[in-house]
Protein backbone atom coordinates (compact mmCIF):
# COMPACT_ATOMS: atom_id res chain seq x y z
CA UNK A 1 0.00 0.00 0.00
CA UNK A 2 2.41 2.64 -1.29
CA UNK A 3 1.81 5.98 -0.02
CA UNK A 4 0.24 8.70 -2.45
CA UNK A 5 3.02 9.82 -4.56
CA UNK A 6 5.14 7.13 -3.57
CA UNK A 7 5.12 3.64 -4.14
CA UNK A 8 7.90 2.68 -1.63
CA UNK A 9 11.40 4.07 -0.60
CA UNK A 10 14.22 1.98 -0.34
CA UNK A 11 16.38 1.65 2.71
CA UNK A 12 19.05 4.12 1.22
CA UNK A 13 18.82 5.76 -2.58
CA UNK A 14 22.81 5.61 -2.75
CA UNK A 15 22.47 1.87 -3.27
CA UNK A 16 21.43 0.31 -6.21
CA UNK A 17 20.68 -3.06 -6.93
CA UNK A 18 23.82 -4.58 -7.62
CA UNK A 19 24.14 -3.34 -4.03
CA UNK A 20 22.27 -4.92 -1.33
CA UNK A 21 21.72 -3.44 1.99
CA UNK A 22 24.21 -4.16 5.00
CA UNK A 23 21.82 -5.72 7.60
CA UNK A 24 22.83 -7.01 10.95
CA UNK A 25 21.06 -10.25 9.98
CA UNK A 26 21.33 -12.01 6.07
CA UNK A 27 17.98 -12.74 4.71
CA UNK A 28 17.93 -16.78 4.10
CA UNK A 29 16.21 -17.81 0.68
CA UNK A 30 16.26 -21.28 0.55
CA UNK A 31 14.51 -21.74 -3.46
CA UNK A 32 13.72 -25.55 -2.43
CA UNK A 33 9.58 -25.29 -3.11
CA UNK A 34 9.37 -28.66 -1.52
CA UNK A 35 10.68 -26.93 1.78
CA UNK A 36 7.93 -24.81 1.68
CA UNK A 37 5.31 -26.86 1.02
CA UNK A 38 5.89 -29.04 4.22
CA UNK A 39 6.70 -25.61 6.36
CA UNK A 40 2.88 -24.49 4.61
CA UNK A 41 1.21 -26.85 2.80
CA UNK A 42 -0.55 -25.03 -0.13
CA UNK A 43 1.74 -22.04 -0.46
CA UNK A 44 4.62 -23.27 -3.17
CA UNK A 45 1.88 -23.64 -5.90
CA UNK A 46 -1.75 -23.15 -7.16
CA UNK A 47 -3.63 -23.86 -9.93
CA UNK A 48 -3.91 -22.48 -13.05
CA UNK A 49 -7.08 -20.37 -13.32
CA UNK A 50 -10.08 -21.78 -15.21
CA UNK A 51 -12.20 -18.42 -15.51
CA UNK A 52 -11.86 -14.70 -16.11
CA UNK A 53 -12.10 -12.46 -13.59
CA UNK A 54 -14.60 -9.33 -13.78
CA UNK A 55 -13.36 -6.20 -12.50
CA UNK A 56 -16.13 -2.91 -11.45
CA UNK A 57 -14.65 0.54 -9.67
CA UNK A 58 -17.13 0.60 -7.24
CA UNK A 59 -16.05 4.01 -5.91
CA UNK A 60 -13.57 6.78 -6.31
CA UNK A 61 -12.77 10.11 -5.15
CA UNK A 62 -10.93 9.31 -1.95
CA UNK A 63 -7.62 11.07 -0.92
CA UNK A 64 -3.97 9.34 -0.10
CA UNK A 65 -5.20 5.76 -0.30
CA UNK A 66 -2.46 3.11 0.57
CA UNK A 67 -3.95 0.39 2.89
CA UNK A 68 -7.66 -1.41 3.26
CA UNK A 69 -9.42 -3.70 6.00
CA UNK A 70 -12.15 -6.30 6.16
CA UNK A 71 -13.77 -4.96 9.47
CA UNK A 72 -15.83 -7.34 11.42
CA UNK A 73 -19.42 -5.95 9.61
CA UNK A 74 -17.76 -7.05 6.53
CA UNK A 75 -17.42 -3.51 4.54
CA UNK A 76 -14.13 -2.35 3.31
CA UNK A 77 -12.41 0.57 5.50
CA UNK A 78 -9.54 2.58 3.75
CA UNK A 79 -7.10 5.11 4.93
CA UNK A 80 -7.11 8.43 3.46
CA UNK A 81 -3.88 9.80 3.88
CA UNK A 82 -4.50 13.42 2.89
CA UNK A 83 -7.15 14.56 5.34
CA UNK A 84 -6.35 12.19 8.13
CA UNK A 85 -9.65 9.98 7.76
CA UNK A 86 -11.23 6.34 7.55
CA UNK A 87 -13.64 6.13 4.60
CA UNK A 88 -16.14 2.86 5.32
CA UNK A 89 -17.34 1.47 1.77
CA UNK A 90 -19.86 -1.21 0.90
CA UNK A 91 -17.95 -3.98 -0.63
CA UNK A 92 -21.17 -4.44 -3.28
CA UNK A 93 -22.57 -1.51 -3.61
CA UNK A 94 -19.36 1.40 -3.53
CA UNK A 95 -21.49 3.68 -0.95
CA UNK A 96 -19.01 5.22 0.65
CA UNK A 97 -18.77 7.33 4.38
CA UNK A 98 -16.66 9.39 6.30
CA UNK A 99 -16.84 6.98 9.22
CA UNK A 100 -13.76 8.38 11.02
CA UNK A 101 -11.81 11.41 11.28
CA UNK A 102 -9.44 12.87 13.86
CA UNK A 103 -6.14 11.18 12.54
CA UNK A 104 -3.03 12.77 11.64
CA UNK A 105 -3.69 14.38 8.16
CA UNK A 106 -0.29 14.13 5.75
CA UNK A 107 1.86 17.48 5.96
CA UNK A 108 4.52 16.14 3.62
CA UNK A 109 3.59 15.00 -0.32
CA UNK A 110 2.74 11.43 1.15
CA UNK A 111 2.13 10.09 4.33
CA UNK A 112 -0.43 10.60 7.36
CA UNK A 113 -2.62 7.25 7.96
CA UNK A 114 -1.21 4.47 5.72
CA UNK A 115 -3.23 1.59 6.56
CA UNK A 116 -5.84 -0.21 9.32
CA UNK A 117 -6.36 -2.89 11.17
CA UNK A 118 -9.36 -4.66 13.27
CA UNK A 119 -7.91 -6.15 16.87
CA UNK A 120 -10.77 -7.78 18.79
CA UNK A 121 -13.13 -5.65 16.82
CA UNK A 122 -11.19 -2.58 17.70
CA UNK A 123 -10.10 -0.47 15.03
CA UNK A 124 -6.11 0.61 14.98
CA UNK A 125 -4.52 2.98 12.52
CA UNK A 126 -1.08 3.15 10.94
CA UNK A 127 0.39 6.25 11.10
CA UNK A 128 3.64 7.22 8.88
CA UNK A 129 6.32 10.09 7.44
CA UNK A 130 4.66 13.05 9.17
CA UNK A 131 6.14 16.01 11.65
CA UNK A 132 4.15 14.73 14.92
CA UNK A 133 2.46 17.87 16.65
CA UNK A 134 2.01 17.17 20.49
CA UNK A 135 0.53 14.14 21.58
CA UNK A 136 1.09 13.04 17.64
CA UNK A 137 3.07 10.24 17.07
CA UNK A 138 4.84 8.15 13.98
CA UNK A 139 3.07 4.43 15.25
CA UNK A 140 0.14 3.09 16.38
CA UNK A 141 -3.15 4.88 17.42
CA UNK A 142 -6.24 2.42 18.53
CA UNK A 143 -9.99 4.08 18.08
CA UNK A 144 -11.60 5.31 20.81
CA UNK A 145 -14.47 6.78 19.49
CA UNK A 146 -15.87 8.19 15.96
CA UNK A 147 -12.70 11.09 16.56
CA UNK A 148 -10.72 10.33 19.02
CA UNK A 149 -7.72 8.03 18.60
CA UNK A 150 -5.31 7.64 21.42
CA UNK A 151 -1.50 6.80 20.38
CA UNK A 152 -0.52 2.85 21.76
CA UNK A 153 3.24 2.86 20.50
CA UNK A 154 5.65 5.40 19.44
CA UNK A 155 7.39 3.87 16.64
CA UNK A 156 9.48 6.65 15.15
CA UNK A 157 10.64 6.99 17.92
CA UNK A 158 12.16 3.48 18.64
CA UNK A 159 13.19 3.42 15.29
CA UNK A 160 15.58 6.37 16.21
CA UNK A 161 16.74 4.65 19.13
CA UNK A 162 17.19 1.83 17.10
CA UNK A 163 18.42 2.44 14.08
CA UNK A 164 19.29 0.70 11.13
CA UNK A 165 22.87 -0.78 10.62
CA UNK A 166 22.85 1.01 7.05
CA UNK A 167 22.30 5.14 5.98
CA UNK A 168 18.79 5.90 5.69
CA UNK A 169 17.16 9.36 4.56
CA UNK A 170 14.40 8.53 7.33
CA UNK A 171 15.30 8.23 10.52
CA UNK A 172 11.89 7.24 11.82
CA UNK A 173 11.21 4.97 8.80
CA UNK A 174 8.62 4.59 6.57
CA UNK A 175 5.79 2.13 8.28
CA UNK A 176 4.16 0.90 5.75
CA UNK A 177 1.35 -2.14 6.86
CA UNK A 178 -0.76 -3.53 9.56
CA UNK A 179 -1.96 -7.07 10.10
CA UNK A 180 -3.16 -7.81 13.16
CA UNK A 181 -1.13 -11.41 14.87
CA UNK A 182 -0.90 -13.41 18.16
CA UNK A 183 -2.73 -10.65 19.96
CA UNK A 184 -0.47 -8.10 18.53
CA UNK A 185 0.11 -6.57 14.95
CA UNK A 186 2.51 -7.08 12.48
CA UNK A 187 4.34 -3.87 11.17
CA UNK A 188 6.43 -3.47 7.86
CA UNK A 189 8.90 -0.51 7.56
CA UNK A 190 10.18 -0.25 4.19
CA UNK A 191 12.83 2.16 4.69
CA UNK A 192 14.19 0.47 7.45
CA UNK A 193 13.34 -2.49 6.11
CA UNK A 194 12.49 -4.54 9.29
CA UNK A 195 9.44 -6.70 9.83
CA UNK A 196 8.31 -5.75 13.47
CA UNK A 197 5.67 -7.66 16.41
CA UNK A 198 3.97 -5.27 18.36
CA UNK A 199 1.92 -6.43 20.95
CA UNK A 200 -1.44 -5.39 21.44
CA UNK A 201 -0.26 -3.08 24.46
CA UNK A 202 2.12 -1.29 22.17
CA UNK A 203 5.45 -2.79 22.84
CA UNK A 204 7.53 -4.18 20.30
CA UNK A 205 7.91 -7.78 20.95
CA UNK A 206 10.00 -8.83 17.96
CA UNK A 207 12.15 -7.69 14.89
CA UNK A 208 13.64 -9.05 11.60
CA UNK A 209 15.78 -6.86 10.15
CA UNK A 210 16.08 -7.55 6.85
CA UNK A 211 18.53 -6.59 4.15
CA UNK A 212 17.35 -3.94 1.09
CA UNK A 213 14.75 -6.25 0.18
CA UNK A 214 11.55 -3.39 0.83
CA UNK A 215 9.28 -5.75 2.74
CA UNK A 216 5.30 -4.70 2.05
CA UNK A 217 2.18 -6.10 3.02
CA UNK A 218 2.04 -8.79 4.93
CA UNK A 219 -0.63 -12.37 5.39
CA UNK A 220 -0.66 -14.78 8.17
CA UNK A 221 -2.16 -18.65 9.15
CA UNK A 222 -1.80 -19.51 12.34
CA UNK A 223 1.96 -18.22 13.54
CA UNK A 224 3.56 -18.15 10.08
CA UNK A 225 4.09 -15.24 8.11
CA UNK A 226 3.65 -14.65 4.65
CA UNK A 227 5.65 -11.43 3.42
CA UNK A 228 5.48 -9.68 0.61
CA UNK A 229 9.31 -7.96 -0.98
CA UNK A 230 9.21 -5.26 -3.28
CA UNK A 231 13.04 -5.43 -3.83
CA UNK A 232 15.38 -2.47 -4.18
CA UNK A 233 15.35 -0.13 -6.76
CA UNK A 234 13.94 -0.27 -9.99
CA UNK A 235 11.93 -3.21 -8.37
CA UNK A 236 12.38 -5.41 -11.51
CA UNK A 237 9.98 -8.71 -11.20
CA UNK A 238 12.60 -11.10 -10.36
CA UNK A 239 12.90 -8.98 -7.02
CA UNK A 240 9.30 -8.83 -5.94
CA UNK A 241 8.81 -11.94 -4.24
CA UNK A 242 6.54 -13.53 -1.27
CA UNK A 243 8.37 -15.49 1.38
CA UNK A 244 7.27 -17.67 4.50
CA UNK A 245 8.53 -16.06 7.93
CA UNK A 246 9.31 -17.67 11.13
CA UNK A 247 9.79 -14.36 12.46
CA UNK A 248 11.15 -16.31 16.46
CA UNK A 249 13.92 -17.78 13.91
CA UNK A 250 14.43 -15.22 11.32
CA UNK A 251 14.02 -17.69 8.93
CA UNK A 252 13.02 -17.44 5.68
CA UNK A 253 12.28 -19.67 2.71
CA UNK A 254 10.93 -18.64 -0.80
CA UNK A 255 7.48 -18.93 -1.72
CA UNK A 256 6.96 -17.05 -5.38
CA UNK A 257 8.76 -14.80 -7.31
CA UNK A 258 8.19 -12.26 -10.50
CA UNK A 259 6.14 -9.66 -9.83
CA UNK A 260 7.02 -6.60 -10.57
CA UNK A 261 6.57 -4.23 -7.60
CA UNK A 262 5.15 -6.31 -5.31
CA UNK A 263 2.81 -4.23 -2.79
CA UNK A 264 0.23 -7.02 -0.95
CA UNK A 265 0.17 -10.19 0.20
CA UNK A 266 -3.19 -12.51 0.56
CA UNK A 267 -3.83 -16.25 1.79
CA UNK A 268 -6.84 -17.18 -0.43
CA UNK A 269 -9.20 -20.22 0.13
CA UNK A 270 -6.99 -23.32 0.22
CA UNK A 271 -4.11 -21.25 1.00
CA UNK A 272 -3.94 -20.14 -2.68
CA UNK A 273 -1.15 -16.86 -2.80
CA UNK A 274 -1.90 -14.25 -4.25
CA UNK A 275 0.20 -11.11 -5.04
CA UNK A 276 -0.89 -7.40 -5.64
CA UNK A 277 2.31 -5.99 -8.08
CA UNK A 278 2.00 -2.31 -8.86
CA UNK A 279 3.86 -2.81 -11.92
CA UNK A 280 6.72 -1.84 -14.21
CA UNK A 281 9.12 0.67 -12.67
CA UNK A 282 10.84 3.54 -14.97
CA UNK A 283 14.82 2.83 -14.68
CA UNK A 284 16.35 6.24 -13.46
CA UNK A 285 13.60 7.99 -11.55
CA UNK A 286 14.01 8.40 -8.06
CA UNK A 287 13.04 5.72 -5.73
CA UNK A 288 9.94 7.15 -4.21
CA UNK A 289 8.75 6.51 -7.77
CA UNK A 290 4.92 4.88 -8.08
CA UNK A 291 5.03 2.42 -11.32
CA UNK A 292 3.43 3.42 -14.38
CA UNK A 293 0.24 3.80 -14.54
CA UNK A 294 -1.80 0.74 -15.97
CA UNK A 295 1.35 -1.51 -15.30
CA UNK A 296 -0.53 -3.18 -12.36
CA UNK A 297 -1.53 -7.02 -11.92
CA UNK A 298 -3.28 -9.21 -9.47
CA UNK A 299 -0.80 -11.96 -9.21
CA UNK A 300 -1.27 -15.69 -8.31
CA UNK A 301 1.48 -17.91 -7.27
CA UNK A 302 2.51 -21.47 -9.19
CA UNK A 303 5.03 -23.60 -8.99
CA UNK A 304 7.63 -20.89 -7.84
CA UNK A 305 6.36 -18.12 -9.68
CA UNK A 306 4.01 -15.48 -9.92
CA UNK A 307 1.12 -15.16 -12.92
CA UNK A 308 -0.72 -12.71 -14.02
CA UNK A 309 -4.23 -13.03 -13.25
CA UNK A 310 -5.95 -9.27 -13.99
CA UNK A 311 -3.54 -7.02 -15.36
CA UNK A 312 -4.05 -3.29 -16.31
CA UNK A 313 -4.64 -1.88 -12.66
CA UNK A 314 -3.48 1.45 -12.60
CA UNK A 315 -1.11 1.78 -9.40
CA UNK A 316 -2.64 -0.87 -6.96
CA UNK A 317 -1.59 -0.49 -3.34
CA UNK A 318 -3.91 -2.99 -1.05
CA UNK A 319 -5.79 -5.87 -2.02
CA UNK A 320 -8.50 -8.03 0.13
CA UNK A 321 -10.15 -11.05 -0.63
CA UNK A 322 -13.11 -13.19 0.51
CA UNK A 323 -13.54 -16.04 -1.57
CA UNK A 324 -14.09 -15.49 -4.87
CA UNK A 325 -13.95 -11.67 -4.59
CA UNK A 326 -10.86 -9.01 -4.22
CA UNK A 327 -11.19 -5.62 -3.78
CA UNK A 328 -8.09 -4.03 -4.85
CA UNK A 329 -7.20 0.18 -3.66
CA UNK A 330 -5.67 2.26 -5.90
CA UNK A 331 -3.28 5.26 -5.81
CA UNK A 332 -5.49 7.27 -7.48
CA UNK A 333 -7.90 6.48 -4.73
CA UNK A 334 -10.19 4.20 -7.12
CA UNK A 335 -11.74 0.82 -5.39
CA UNK A 336 -12.28 -2.15 -8.00
CA UNK A 337 -13.91 -5.14 -6.95
CA UNK A 338 -12.68 -8.70 -8.76
CA UNK A 339 -15.49 -11.25 -8.97
CA UNK A 340 -15.36 -14.08 -10.39
CA UNK A 341 -11.79 -15.42 -9.01
CA UNK A 342 -10.93 -18.87 -10.03
CA UNK A 343 -11.71 -21.95 -7.25
CA UNK A 344 -8.95 -23.42 -4.96
CA UNK A 345 -7.81 -26.68 -6.67
CA UNK A 346 -8.48 -26.57 -10.37
CA UNK A 347 -6.00 -27.48 -13.01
Amino acid sequence: MPHPEAAIPSAAPPRSAARPGRGSRRLAVTAAVAIVALLWPGLASTAAPESTPTATTITSGLQGTSGSALGPDGALYVPEGTTGTIARVDPHTGATTTWATGLPPARLPIGGVVDIAFLDGVAHALVSLIIPAPDEVVGIYRMDGPDTWTPITDLGAYAIANPAPFPVDVPTGVLYSLETWRGGFLVTDGHLNRLMHVTGDGNVAAVMQLDNVVPTGTATRGNQILLGLAGPTPHVPADGRAVAVELDTDVTDHVAAGAPLLVDVVLGRGNEVFGLAQGEFTPGLPPATPAMPDTGSLMVARDGQFEDLVTGLDRPTSLEMRGRTAWVVTLTGTVIRLDDLPPPGRT
